[in-house]
């Protein structure tokens, strides 16, 4: 089974949420987008499930029409979407009603689910003597919990494939690791996911393949690994005992930052990295640290978006103060649509 997005665009007026957008998964993994607040994730996300009408471009599973109605898809939406004053258990029963269980079926899930969530006693409350017991209602719960619960809405039907917008935003560290397991879980039944987080560390765990948007528009993408080693080995972190900074400007290499840990410089390749490690040896430094290495994927981020952006946002306001005003309000409004 292969997933593909092609030529994928979106306007909202004359404001470009989504740009010619086209990925494909060609088996069972996590895809990632990746992008800044109003880069157009959501919007992508929305038009594959078909929420959102396209202005153009594709989605195929297996070369046809990617269509939810006969596809096993389950959806976590960053917005998250509970109804605060019906009590959680109906709330599932009518998810799971929707994705064709039986209520056995759906029982089942629901018990399985909120035991490896840790949930039980908000799904099933304990009795006591001489009260009635209350169900839970969304609104009574954190909103860690109820995060727990919409992750269990997408999940209760099985999914063979699996959107995940922002899953891990909000969460404590306990509950971020109990999210990550199950994702493995859900891996490990090679199930096909598309993943959006801003949570860099997350992406490098989960995902081989990614795509970072810039204002609507594919900046980086494809293989991480193939990306990361395009880049080079230019990130070099040194510390040593003895204060190295003239050695460092005598050789015109760049600093990034200069700390009590160490020194983080980038250099132009290997060879700039061995000749500072020669002079450092010949001036009897003694070094503590000297690592060369390729730039994470939250550096590639940065450089891929954040600069890009800043030099759009001053051209934007050069050109046209109210202009680039308009453009930041019309930017957010598509995200939230």
């Amino acid at each position: 089974m292969s997933f593909e997005v092609k030529h994928l665009q979106k306007n909202f007026g004359d404001k470009v949420a989504v740009e010619d957008l086209s990925f494909r998964l060609e088996g069972p993994g996590v895809y990632a987008l990746l992008g800044t607040n109003g880069a157009g994730k959501s919007t992508s996300i929305r038009m594959m499930l078909g929420i959102l009408s396209k202005d153009h471009g594709e989605v195929l599973l297996n070369g046809e029409n990617f269509d939810t109605h006969k596809v096993n898809v389950g959806y976590l939406a960053e917005e998250r979407g509970l109804y605060p004053k019906y009590p959680i258990m109906d709330q599932l029963m009518y998810f799971a009603s929707l994705k064709g269980l039986s209520q056995d079926a759906a029982m089942e899930r629901i018990k399985y689910w909120g035991d490896r969530l840790k949930v039980m006693e908000y799904l099933f409350p304990e009795r006591k003597k001489g009260k009635k017991v209350k169900p839970t209602l969304a609104d009574q719960m954190s909103k860690g919990n109820q995060q727990k619960i919409q992750l269990m809405a997408a999940l209760i039907s099985d999914p063979d494939f699996l959107i995940l917008d922002e899953p891990l935003s909000g969460l404590d560290p306990v509950n971020t690791d109990l999210f990550k397991s199950v994702i493995r879980e859900e891996i490990e039944k090679k199930k096909y996911i598309i993943m959006s987080s801003h949570q860099m560390p997350v992406i490098e765990e989960f995902c081989e393949d990614i795509t970072i948007l810039n204002r609507g528009k594919a900046v980086v993408h494809g293989n991480l690994n193939d990306i990361k080693k395009s880049y080079g080995r230019v990130n070099l972190f040194v510390k040593c005992d003895e204060d190295i900074s003239s050695t460092v400007n005598s050789l015109g290499i760049r600093v990034v930052s200069d700390t009590p840990a160490g020194i983080q410089l980038k250099v132009q390749n290997e060879s700039e990295a061995r000749t500072l490690l020669k002079h450092l040896t010949d001036e009897n430094k003694t070094i503590v640290r000297f690592e060369l290495r390729e730039p994470s994927l939250h550096e590639i981020f940065i450089e891929s978006v954040g600069e890009n952006a800043e030099d759009k946002e001053s051209a934007a306001k050069d050109s046209s103060p109210n202009e680039d005003k308009g453009t930041n309000v019309e930017g957010s409004k598509a995200e939230d649509m």
